[in-house]
């Protein structure tokens, strides 16, 4: 599961056990958990997704959320219209270059610590559109404790610029340092 705060760029990847409705409500469980209540509200302000089944709760989403009945923050794109979500589309672009499709690198089979380490390359990388800040210092910037809270619950960090490594290699390389199994 992707999040994306438009606001700062900043990009979640977050493990699911399968892709369905009840894996969906419990990742953004663990958000509310790190975050609370009011958290939420603060950093989502807005839902925006496509229409797969697995964002079908639309109930339990909007409950996490912090929502009433009659209220929704969340938004679904009509179908193939990627560009309804195009900043969330141009982080999958970055996302892409440490997993390009094809090379047998798939998300289901990515450990937290995989995730929490593209995350933290991806949201290291300075955007134009944030006057060259990064969408992790933005993201800071913006939300403050909630920002970090929700960092540190996910294990993303800042990566110093002369460290950055969006290549398809970095997560076969941090693997094998940690002495878990090769993805492919």
């Amino acid at each position: 599961l992707t999040l994306l705060h438009r606001p700062s760029r900043l990009q979640l990847a977050l493990p699911l056990e399968e892709k369905t409705a009840g894996c969906v409500a419990d990742a953004l469980g663990d958000i509310r958990e790190v975050l609370g209540a009011d958290g939420m509200g603060r950093v989502f302000r807005a839902v925006l997704t496509d229409n797969g089944a697995e964002f079908s709760d639309e109930a339990a989403i909007a409950a996490l959320l912090g929502e009433g009945p009659g209220e929704t923050r969340l938004f679904y794109c009509d179908p193939g219209r990627s560009d309804q979500k195009g900043a969330c589309e141009r982080n999958h672009v970055e996302i892409r270059k440490l997993l390009p499709k094809g090379a047998g690198l798939r998300f289901d089979r990515l450990s937290p610590a995989d995730l929490a380490l593209a995350m933290s390359q991806v949201n290291s990388e300075p955007r134009g559109a944030l006057g060259f800040a990064t969408p992790a210092r933005a993201f800071r910037a913006m939300l403050g404790e909630d920002a970090v809270a929700l960092l540190d619950a996910y294990g993303v960090w800042d990566v110093p610029l002369g460290d950055l490594d969006l290549t398809p290699g970095l997560i076969g390389r941090a693997r094998a340092e940690r002495g878990d199994a090769p993805l492919s």
